[in-house]
């Protein structure tokens, strides 16, 4: 397949630690993130830059900065969404990273988000963009990135559609080019979880069709309706080799928004299940995915609950022959006893059965077409 390029960011130090309990310590947090800095992904969102009033989460974001140890290799990245907290970033750097300056707008379409969210109508926000590019060109930014959040529709208002995210997009779009800078990027975020994959191909189509010269897209996708992995595949196949996608996801599908009204049930796509899923595509991720696996169960115990991933339950595709279960593993049925790929015999002992007579034999193969 023509695939375009994926880069991965992970984003459950921000998104799932920041709608889990505030009381979580310092040291589980950096004990956790080195861990998961050990796993080959190369892009980990960290925190923000927020008041604690807002998120209180975060409140120990500045004292992790000072503690991490980071990992040759790996971005440790922070959610720039003003030029407050991009000054703060600069005084965390490192361990933060601090990638290319770019003019970046991003406009909620539900008006209730908006304000929910970062305290400000949309109205207020669209005045707030000129000025804003006026800065940018000042200091000799050339290229700049547009978004819509609530793309699809919210939990407050309803559906969206392709109109008023297309008109949303232009209106920034005008005042970027108003500004002599050149937008590269366009950002599509499913902040209340409303998107469905036909939208998605709708809606990239049309917009490599009105703005052929941008090549590079960013989807944040939540996933209270469990349409994420559906709509990021369609994505990835309605664009093509020419192209570069950024997608967030996070480790268990753990995430979520204080401000749409699903709270930790907003979810995103599980970092897991998704990588395992390009890895089976061909798309090369240099992620050790026993190691990510280790990462989910280390959050399962931090938070107190399950993951909402599938692979850190049911194991990767066996695809190895060493990796193929026994014929005669016994019958298996709960979640732990189902945790053997990993664990061996340990996971299912004292709660497996075995009801055959005779063993299955070793070797059996599978039914081969004559066709």
């Amino acid at each position: 397949m023509n695939w375009p390029r994926v880069i991965y960011t992970e984003e459950v130090v921000r998104e799932g630690f920041g709608i889990e309990r505030a009381d979580i310590d310092l040291q589980t947090r950096l004990d956790f993130i080195h861990a998961l800095s050990q796993t080959g992904l190369q892009r980990i969102t960290l925190g923000a830059f927020v008041s604690p009033k807002f998120v209180p989460q975060m409140a120990c974001f500045e004292e992790l900065l000072r503690h991490l140890q980071p990992k040759a290799g790996v971005s440790y990245l922070t959610f720039v969404h003003n030029p407050k907290a991009r000054q703060m970033a600069r005084q965390f750097s490192p361990p933060l990273t601090i990638e290319e300056e770019l003019c970046s707008f991003a406009v909620d379409l539900c008006d209730v988000h908006q304000r929910r969210n970062v305290n400000r109508s949309i109205q207020q926000m669209l005045d707030s963009l000129p000025e804003q590019a006026a800065q940018a060109s000042a200091r000799h930014i050339k290229q700049g990135r547009v978004a819509v959040y609530s793309a699809w529709g919210s939990n407050f208002l309803g559906k969206f559609s392709q109109a008023e995210r297309l008109d949303l997009l232009s209106r920034q779009i005008e005042v970027m080019n108003a500004n002599s800078i050149e937008v590269i990027e366009i950002g599509l975020h499913d902040s209340q979880s409303w998107c469905l994959p036909h939208e998605m191909q709708a809606d990239l189509i049309e917009i490599k069709r009105r703005w052929p010269n941008v090549k590079q897209f960013h989807l944040h996708m939540h996933n209270a309706r469990g349409m994420a992995m559906a709509c990021l595949y369609v994505a990835l196949q309605t664009l093509d080799a020419s192209d570069t996608v950024y997608i967030d996801g996070a480790l268990g599908g753990i995430a979520g928004g204080q401000y749409c009204g699903n709270g930790v049930a907003s979810a995103m796509v599980p970092t897991e299940d998704f990588l395992h899923m390009l890895s089976g595509m061909g798309i090369e991720t240099g992620v050790d995915m026993s190691r990510l696996i280790d990462c989910v169960w280390m959050l399962e115990d931090i938070f107190g609950h399950a993951a909402f991933g599938h692979v850190s339950k049911a194991g990767p595709r066996p695809e190895k022959s060493a990796e193929l279960y026994s014929p005669n593993l016994p019958a298996i049925e709960s979640l732990q006893a189902a945790r053997h790929f990993k664990l061996g015999p340990q996971a299912y002992q004292g709660q497996a059965y075995s009801p055959w007579s005779k063993p299955i034999p070793e070797g059996l193969g599978h039914f081969h077409s004559t066709n």
